[in-house]
């Protein structure tokens, strides 16, 4: 059952609240209106002890300082848009330059820093609407956004996003929750299975290059299931300067299907990610 409490005071004495939503597994998700976030998910091992497999913060101060987009609902647009510069319609539009030189997860004041209004709440699932004014962070239009969030007692999360405008606008939205299967250490030994035969070719600042290129032969090839930290590390040109991932795929097929599979041989706790979008970005730090 859906339980809700107040959870801190925004620096304008705003309440922020938390929603856990509980199934009859025991599988506990708990989301904020801050940020439409999810801040927890308690989910069980193969003995059936729960176990927290997110990253984030107890305390709503860590999510109001913080800029690592924990749990988060990402908007108006989720990744990097070049010099904060796009066309559309065939008119120049500029948006926030917030990550060096180009706009980044909505700019300045994306929706993470939002608090956003109950749209519904129920025994199951509790929804999130907000409202992105014309001009706001540089984007044309007013657009109307709502997120649903839904656990069932197949331990199936769903994240449905709805957005509208009055008039031509660019909206990508998304979930920036980071996992640790495990619950503790790093997700080196985590295996992980990707949908995607290619990705989006990046520079150094980690923005499209319009190329789309082929995973064989590279350490971005998932296709079949391996370990994540099998190619941290690699001197492949399009790998973190760290060694890591950050990099969108390209998935196949298109409608709702399979896009990625993340198992902790540890815990024996597993993620399956549907989606019905064109990419998936992977990202390790």
């Amino acid at each position: 059952m859906g339980k809700c409490e107040r959870w801190g005071r925004l620096p304008d004495g705003r309440w922020a609240h938390r929603v856990t939503l509980v199934n009859g597994d025991g599988c506990r998700v708990t989301v904020s209106d801050y940020g439409a976030a999810i801040t927890s998910i308690m989910a069980p091992d193969r003995d059936g002890s729960l176990g927290e497999v997110t990253l984030g913060f107890n305390e709503l101060i860590g999510y109001l300082r913080s800029r690592a987009y924990f749990g988060c609902t990402v908007g108006r647009y989720a990744n990097r848009i070049r010099a904060g510069q796009f066309t559309l319609d065939g008119v120049q539009r500029s948006v926030t330059r917030n990550n060096g030189g180009h706009h980044l997860h909505g700019g300045s004041r994306g929706f993470d820093k939002v608090l956003w209004g109950f749209e519904e709440i129920d025994e199951s699932s509790v929804a999130f609407s907000c409202i992105s004014v014309d001009g706001e962070e540089g984007y044309p239009g007013q657009v109307e956004v709502a997120v649903r969030f839904a656990l069932d007692d197949d331990d199936e999360l769903t994240i449905s996003y709805h957005a509208a405008t009055d008039k031509p606008t660019v909206v990508n939205l998304t979930n920036h929750t980071y996992f640790n299967l495990g619950g503790v250490g790093d997700v080196l030994g985590h295996v992980l299975e990707l949908n995607a035969d290619a990705y989006t070719v990046v520079d150094g600042d980690l923005l499209p290059t319009g190329e789309i290129a082929e995973v064989t032969g590279t350490p971005l090839d998932f296709r079949e299931p391996r370990e994540v930290g099998a190619g941290i590390g690699s001197r492949h040109p399009q790998m973190l300067p760290a060694g890591g991932y950050d990099h969108n795929y390209v998935l196949r097929g298109g409608g709702l299907r399979w896009a990625a599979r993340l198992s902790d041989p540890v815990t024996g706790r597993a993620l399956e990610v549907e989606t019905t979008q064109p990419g998936l970005q992977l990202y390790t730090g």
